[in-house]
C-alpha cells in the first residue's frame, strides 16, 4: 500500500493525524492496528481517511519494527518520550514531534474513523479558541477522536513527569471545548466514528457493520 498524503490549501492544511498504536491488546489477544479489516489492514484503513485532511500522518508505536514493513515511507513512525504510561504518552509523544499546529489524535483500535468529523471539529476549535476539541456522544467524552494544539504537550508533560497517566487528568489541565452530537447532525456526520474494538467480539461486530455498510 501507498499512501497518498493530500495538500490542503488555507488553515485546514495545517493539520497532522497521529495514530496511537502502543496499547498492550490484551482483550484483544492480536495487534490491533494490524488486523484485517475489509480488505486491507486496519492501520492502512485509518490512514487512508486521515489522509483526506492531515498532510503528515505519524504512527506512535514501541514497535516500530511491526509498522515499518507495511507502511509508506511518507509515514513517521515514533515512539514515546515516557513509555508504559499508556495513551497519554503516545499523545505527548505525537503533539512534540508534530510539525503543524494542530493533531488529530485517534486510538488504533477505531475503524470508522470520520474526515468530516475531524474537519468540523477543527472548524469549531478556530471558531472556539480553545486548546482542544473532543466529541461527546451520549454523554461521553471521547479524547481519543479529538483535535488538539501542539501546545497541549506542555500540560501532559508534566502530568506525566508527576505520575498521572490517566486522559481524563489531562482534560482538567487543558481548555477544551466539546463537539456535541448536534454538531456533527447537522452537518450530517455519523456517530460511528467514536466506535472502537477492544475484544474479539466487538472486532466481528466491526466487520459485520462494515459489511452491511457497504451494501447500503
Amino acid at each position: 500500500m501507498r499512501c497518498i498524503i493530500i495538500k490542503r490549501k488555507g488553515w485546514e492544511a495545517m493539520l497532522t493525524g497521529a495514530i496511537l498504536a502502543g496499547g498492550q491488546n490484551r482483550r484483544m489477544g492480536k495487534e490491533k492496528a494490524l488486523l484485517p479489516f475489509s480488505g486491507e489492514l486496519l492501520i492502512q484503513r485509518q490512514i487512508r481517511t486521515m489522509s483526506e485532511v492531515c498532510e503528515e500522518i505519524i504512527v506512535v508505536t514501541n514497535q516500530p519494527t511491526l509498522f515499518l514493513p507495511i507502511l509508506d515511507r511518507s509515514i513517521r513512525i515514533i515512539t514515546d518520550y515516557y513509555p508504559g504510561k499508556g495513551p497519554l504518552s503516545g499523545m505527548h509523544a505525537a503533539l512534540t514531534l508534530s510539525r503543524n499546529p494542530e493533531v488529530w489524535i485517534v486510538g488504533c483500535d477505531m475503524p470508522f474513523l470520520s474526515a468530516g468529523a475531524a474537519t468540523a471539529m477543527q472548524e469549531l476549535k478556530a471558531a472556539l479558541k480553545c486548546d482542544a476539541v473532543v466529541p461527546v456522544i451520549e454523554g461521553r467524552s471521547h479524547p481519543l477522536h479529538g483535535i488538539y494544539s501542539k501546545g497541549c504537550a506542555d500540560a501532559i508533560s508534566a502530568l506525566l513527569l508527576s505520575g498521572e497517566s490517566r486522559v481524563s487528568e489531562m482534560l482538567r489541565m487543558i481548555y477544551w471545548q466539546e463537539a456535541p452530537e448536534a454538531h456533527f447532525a447537522e452537518k450530517h456526520i455519523g456517530l460511528d466514528f467514536v466506535t472502537n474494538m477492544n475484544t474479539p467480539e466487538e472486532y466481528e461486530l466491526a466487520l459485520k457493520h462494515a459489511a452491511e455498510a457497504a451494501l447500503s
